[in-house]
């Protein structure tokens, strides 16, 4: 069915229903990378994993995430919207399916990977709907109730996880994604029309910066992997990913066809302060994620069913949260809404970080809520404030920009965190029985850090006053 046959027979409210469509698709997206967090340990044991190699179970996704987002914006314009999320959602289903059956820890990655991807090109979507289908006194509505339903899966997931990998193994998680995949089939045979671009023209991808994005990223993530094992070839790696970064910029602001990543969007002052708390704020906040369930499982003992209801309260609190901030940045300033959420992140790794042997599962719980109160501020907030201003034929590349960086914070914050989490253990071996408390306590203070930094840009997240006179 066309796109205007499809406005007729559904009317004002069909701009909803093509919103809760893609909504479900991330929500399966989503339920994929952060159910798996609380099988880490488990899944350490089966494939007899260290923290610097367990962490490639969520790092190898988010990676795979963060470059394939970058090609949404030319998918959308060569196949557009039905075609493209079909796609995407097929490659989420066969990835957790065969992931499932994993018979060693290569076929796991690999399952990860092409989730990852799936997730990366689904995630930008939602938000060029919203800034091209709703007006602007309805996005931020528009932006809650979206993130309602997103976050909500994350406060479930852990959870449903936790009993999961009790009673069924780390395998059953893997098939979570089946009901909500299928689900997406039959909506978007019944709301996405058969040709519908939502953005202008088809141009050709650029492949050349991929392939060294690609590189800069990889050589990095694994450079850091290296810095304890092999110095010397952790230094080339990160050189190698230094240098492809520089040349990645260099020839994006060179090429004549379309960039991956237009370079004119950080020419906009509350674009690139966006980008830069985005980045930050994606190295604290799926650091952390990764960081909390192994912590309460590790150090604390906890079953992996007592780690993910203690992320329940939270996710609730986050997904009621959501759409309060949403109207808020209808209203105010979303730079004033990102430095407060970002100030209660801040505040609750801090307190995870001054742990004691009197903290109880109550008192994590209440930091996590804390938490999860600024994450809400922060999330409808961000994307808004990076975005307006900008013109109009920026918004799709500029979304897929935002996720980016985003995402390319939490692969890095993943991978960071897991490494310092094996080389402080390590540090404190010898202090005794209480070194893997240490050892978190430390790594939660470094995630505290990067939250606080993020504070900082976030307040410059703002357009510059037009000059006078």
């Amino acid at each position: 069915m066309t796109l205007e046959a499809l406005r007729t027979r559904y009317g004002e409210h069909y701009k909803w229903l093509v919103l809760l469509t893609c909504m479900i698709g991330n929500v399966a997206a989503i339920l994929s990378s952060t159910i798996v967090n609380v099988a880490i340990p488990d899944l350490s044991h089966y494939f007899m994993l260290g923290q610097e190699r367990a962490q490639w179970v969520t790092t190898s996704f988010m990676l795979a995430m963060t470059l394939s987002m970058l090609t949404t914006p030319w998918l959308l314009q060569r196949f557009g919207l039905r075609r493209t999320f079909t796609g995407a959602v097929t490659l989420l289903l066969v990835g957790g399916v065969a992931g499932g059956f994993s018979i060693n820890y290569p076929m796991l990655i690999s399952m990860r990977v092409l989730e990852g991807v799936a997730a990366g090109v689904m995630q930008p979507i939602p938000a060029i709907v919203i800034l091209r289908a709703f007006a602007p006194d309805e996005q931020g509505r528009a932006m809650g109730i979206f993130g309602f339903g997103v976050v909500l899966t994350p406060a479930i997931g852990p959870s449903v996880g936790g009993f999961l990998v009790e009673l069924f193994g780390w395998r059953s998680i893997f098939f979570v994604v089946v009901p909500p995949c299928l689900l997406v089939f039959y909506m978007i045979r019944r709301f996405l029309p058969l040709y519908s671009q939502i953005v202008e023209q088809a141009r050709p991808l650029d492949w050349k910066g991929l392939l060294l994005i690609g590189v800069s990223i990889i050589s990095l993530l694994n450079g850091l992997v290296e810095l304890r094992a092999d110095l010397r070839q952790a230094l080339l790696l990160l050189l190698l990913g230094l240098g492809s970064f520089i040349v990645f910029i260099v020839y994006q602001l060179r090429t004549r066809n379309e960039p991956l990543v237009n370079m004119a969007l950080f020419g906009y002052r509350q674009f690139a302060m966006g980008a830069l708390v985005a980045f930050i704020y994606g190295m604290g906040l799926y650091g952390s994620t990764y960081l909390l369930p192994i912590y309460l499982q590790i150090a604390l003992h906890y079953a992996p069913s007592q780690a993910g209801l203690m992320l329940l309260p939270a996710g609730i609190v986050l997904a009621l949260t959501i759409p309060l901030a949403g109207r808020l940045a209808d209203h105010y300033p979303p730079n004033v809404l990102v430095v407060i959420g970002l100030g209660l992140l801040t505040a609750s790794f801090a307190l995870m970080a001054i742990d004691s042997l009197a903290t109880n599962y109550l008192l994590l719980m209440v930091w996590a809520v804390l938490g999860r109160i600024g994450l809400g501020f922060v999330l409808p907030a961000l994307s808004l404030g990076a975005m307006r201003g900008l013109d109009i034929k920026l918004i799709a590349q500029g979304v897929s920009a935002i996720n980016f960086a985003r995402q390319l914070g939490g692969a890095i914050g993943v991978s960071l965190v897991g490494i310092g989490l094996e080389w402080r253990i390590a540090v404190h071996e010898a202090l005794g029985a209480g070194h893997q408390r240490n050892a978190f306590n430390e790594t939660f203070f470094l995630v505290a850090v990067l939250c606080a930094i993020a504070v900082g840009a976030a307040w410059y997240m703002r357009a510059k006053p037009p000059p006078v006179g």
